[in-house]
């Protein structure tokens, strides 16, 4: 009995799954690179929201046409690969599918699988149209530069590829259709082979088979490229993400005990802390890096979809202002990867480099756009929450580097004069009442 293929399987086996083990293992080392938060809270309703937002993609099917189509893509595409494990058995054991023994069930799963194989090959080709014939409005931003554009596209072809060769594999596997148990679409593709010897179609139906699974192990490791890395991330995303309401924002416990210091006329700011307690105050308000973030906010950066659903919803960005929600994302996860290879590179080190998320990667334009109306926390199909990045860089800018736009200040400063955002005498504001 001939083992090279067998040994030649292993080893793409080997080779693939530990190429996606180290990403997976720099994967988890970039985001514990932001800071610890606590997100023990709400269990029961982060599982529902991981149940219904993730599994159930229910705030995809809030625009109908893509929802439904991506619902079939990616039922589609997860159910077609439980027979994956099938070829895995065949590949190290050199058995010829190992699970047709089950008898008609086995024709029930593949005649299901090569439906749905269908259906994924349609519902791709409407989404490449979608993008690049129709060219619907967020898919060519001013942030999808010719990387995101064509990253999209790239993987548009690999599921058409992938599911091609499924079809093919089962059409041109000899055995197989002689069963005719499953063969529910191939066996319309089998007469595109009639005219070729037995040895040929055999050699289509290994090539195919080869071509398939490699295909999968590349398309596997291509995700941390991508930003389909939401497939794997989109579950823990949900899970970890903003479970309160969200216009509510987290108190800064350093701040608040300044003012409520400030208001006890009992309390003496300049008294020693007691021993064993310290004042409560970070090394760093806000942020201005990716390290200064939490890991939440960094998850939320790798599993950014590029959809431009939280753009297209985002007032400041609709009224022509810089803002895009979408592009704090990708360009958070950018200089993140930056960060991680500069790891890699000064062994397991970061070496300062002279760079950093605000000004380099985002703009202060960008941070004082933001209304904070929450639209794009809302409109997002994977919980992620852009806004609190904003919110974090704008606290940085304020408390660390005492800069805001003129009219912040200006406001600010009526408050603190009198009362009020507006600059009127405190003995007249109630003077619209007489009138």
């Amino acid at each position: 009995m001939n083992y090279l293929p067998n040994i030649l399987f292993a080893i793409a086996l080997i080779v693939g799954i530990g190429f996606f083990a180290n990403n997976v293992r720099k994967l988890i080392r970039n985001i514990k690179l932001g800071r610890d938060v606590d997100v023990s809270d709400h269990t029961s309703q982060r599982w529902k929201n991981m149940a219904m937002i993730a599994l159930g993609q229910s705030k995809m099917v809030k625009r109908p046409v893509s929802g439904f189509l991506h619902i079939i893509v990616y039922v589609g595409f997860i159910i077609i690969n439980i027979e994956v494990l099938e070829i895995i058995i065949d590949g190290l054991a050199g058995t010829h599918r190992i699970f047709s023994s089950i008898g008609p069930l086995y024709g029930v799963l593949i005649g299901v699988f090569e439906i749905l194989a269908v259906l994924v090959f349609i519902s791709v080709i409407i989404f490449w149209i979608r993008r690049n014939i129709i060219k619907i409005k967020r898919f060519w931003a001013n942030e999808m530069t010719s990387w995101p554009k064509n990253d999209a596209n790239y993987i548009l072809y690999i599921e058409m590829v992938l599911m091609a060769l499924f079809l093919i594999m089962n059409a041109t596997d000899l055995k197989f259709q002689a069963m005719e148990n499953g063969n529910i679409i191939s066996q319309y593709l089998t007469p595109l082979f009639s005219g070729l010897s037995e040895g040929t179609i055999h050699i289509i139906e290994r090539s195919a088979w080869w071509m398939h699974i490699l295909g999968i192990l590349a398309f596997l490791n291509y995700l941390y490229f991508s930003k389909h890395l939401h497939i794997l991330l989109a579950f823990p995303n949900t899970y970890f993400g903003k479970v309160v309401p969200k216009g509510q924002f987290k108190n800064n416990a350093a701040v608040t005990k300044e003012v409520k210091m400030m208001m006890d006329p009992n309390v003496d700011p300049f008294a020693a802390q007691p021993e064993g307690e310290g004042d409560g105050t970070p090394a760093k308000f806000g942020a201005s890096d990716v390290q200064d973030l939490s890991w939440v906010q960094l998850l939320n950066a790798y599993t950014c979809t590029e959809c431009g659903r939280c753009t297209s919803e985002c007032p400041a960005n609709i009224t022509g202002k810089k803002l895009s929600p979408r592009k704090i994302m990708m360009d958070t996860r950018d200089r993140l990867e930056e960060v991680g290879k500069n790891i890699d590179a000064n062994s397991g080190v970061f070496k300062e480099d002279g760079k950093q998320l605000l000004d380099d990667y985002i703009t202060r334009e960008e941070l004082w756009a933001c209304t904070t109306c929450n639209a794009c926390v809302e409109a997002c199909p994977v919980s992620i929450d852009p806004m609190s990045i904003i919110m974090e860089m704008r606290n940085y800018l304020i408390m660390e580097q005492s800069t805001a736009p003129m009219e912040l200040n200006n406001m600010m400063t009526n408050i603190e004069n009198n009362g009020a955002p507006w600059p009127y005498n405190q003995m007249d504001r109630l003077n619209w009442k007489n009138e």
